[in-house]
């Protein structure tokens, strides 16, 4: 199916990411921590770029923000981003997908009204940056947030999560009503950029996304004996430290033997004084793998060295799952679809999993064909201010996705003549 020439102009996409950076950038970064005013002025700047479009903008239960061009069916194709960022983040992350989106649909209602709705929206709290739940509002338009889970959440300056979210509308009683912004959907496109370094490696500008990689999230704790760092000889000491360190070394080689990805992202002791052997340790774990199996026996190694280190080092040890998900894969007609456009501009169709979560795993997860774009980070770098890309690759990035856009609505239109339970609109 060749394209029918979509034509966005993505020298406005770079004016208006520019724009959103001046607004909300300081000298570390981005600011755009969601639930915060920073974040609520970036939402008023979007709302002021829709102006003079015939769309329709709608807030659901979980802050989701949803900006419809009704087409001649109901059932809609979605484009997905996400306008917070994390606490000195990037410029790129989530608002490009969001950004190219709109630009996407700029065109799409310059030419007419097209053959399905096409929405696009801004969900909330992708990062999970300040109450550590990502994914909030995709996850509850999934259907698998867990609403007693996050009502016990605070963030670090104590503030509970329920309390901040009712500031902005959002009451968590009702955020699984946001599940009916899924309803009707025929697919959904997401533009990301990579946020790693595999295709600056391959020298490539763009890849299509196969799926995301699971993950098992834990805490280990390892309880041993305090002691004064000074009487106390090595042979005697009881060093919950000691044992963490170990692991964290035998997991990351673990990692690397499999394919795996570990991290060690956060170690906290007890009593945590210079002078005091560590008693208490609690260390997250955080690993990865496209594959369910081998994410399983990576997890079972880990556990068994675990033991095996608390035992040599005479301490206790005791695992608590934080979070986890199974590997998502993609549809495999919107990667085919996505593929061709990809093709057609640049010479080549790469495909690779993403090592990050994005909303678009909660989509797929909620049985919606689902697939998504990367284009090239310069260092493979992410969450951090020095984020970056090619001004060619943006552009050429912001063409793939009106492309695949283009040829997903040929696709969904086919779909739509099928009539399917559920059909409704946000």
């Amino acid at each position: 199916m060749a394209s029918a020439g979509l034509t966005p102009d993505p020298e406005r996409v770079l004016a208006d990411l520019r724009e959103l950076r001046e607004l909300t950038e300081d000298e570390h970064g981005a600011q755009r921590l969601c639930w915060t005013d920073t974040w609520a002025r970036a939402r008023r700047w979007f709302d002021s770029k829709l102006e003079g479009l015939a769309v329709e903008r709608v807030l659901d239960p979980a802050g989701n923000k949803w900006v419809i061009l009704h087409g001649d069916d109901p059932r809609s194709l979605v484009l997905g981003g996400h306008i917070d960022s994390v606490p000195n983040g990037g410029w790129l992350d989530g608002s490009l997908g969001l950004l190219a989106g709109l630009e996407v649909l700029r065109a799409l209602a310059a030419r007419g009204r097209p053959p399905v709705t096409v929405k696009v929206v801004d969900w909330a709290d992708e990062e999970g940056a300040r109450f550590g739940w990502g994914m909030l509002g995709s996850s509850a338009a999934s259907g698998t947030l867990d609403l007693q889970a996050i009502g016990g959440l605070e963030d670090r300056d104590g503030n509970r999560l329920p309390d901040v979210l009712g500031e902005y509308g959002v009451e968590v009683a009702k955020m699984p009503g946001a599940r009916a912004s899924l309803d009707g959907v025929l697919g959904y496109v997401e533009l990301h950029i990579e946020q790693g370094p595999v295709l600056e490696d391959l020298g490539l500008p763009l890849a299509v996304v196969r799926g995301t990689v699971g993950v098992e999230r834990h805490v280990v704790r390892f309880t041993g004996q305090a002691a004064h760092a000074g009487p106390t000889p090595m042979d005697r000491r009881r060093e919950a430290l000691a044992a963490s360190s170990r692991l964290v070394l035998g997991m990351r080689e673990m990692a690397l033997q499999a394919g795996a990805k570990f991290t060690a992202g956060r170690c906290v002791t007890r009593p945590g004084v210079a002078t005091v052997v560590a008693e208490e340790v609690d260390l997250t774990v955080d690993q990865r793998h496209p594959d369910a199996q081998v994410l399983a026996d990576c997890l079972t190694r880990a556990q068994r060295l675990a033991r095996e280190i608390a035992e040599s080092e005479r301490v206790q040890c005791e695992w608590s799952r934080l979070w986890d998900i199974e590997p998502i894969a993609f549809d495999h007609e919107l990667i085919e679809i996505a593929q061709a456009a990809v093709f057609e501009l640049s010479g080549h169709a790469h495909t690779m999993d993403s090592g990050a979560l994005h909303d678009a795993a909660e989509v797929a997860r909620a049985g919606i064909p689902t697939v998504m774009l990367f284009v090239q980070s310069l260092g493979g770098l992410s969450h951090a201010k020095l984020e970056d890309t090619r001004e060619e690759d943006l552009i050429l990035a912001v063409k793939a996705l009106a492309s695949t856009v283009e040829r997903s609505l040929a696709w969904a239109a086919d779909a739509a003549r099928t009539p399917t339970p559920g059909d409704g609109s946000v």
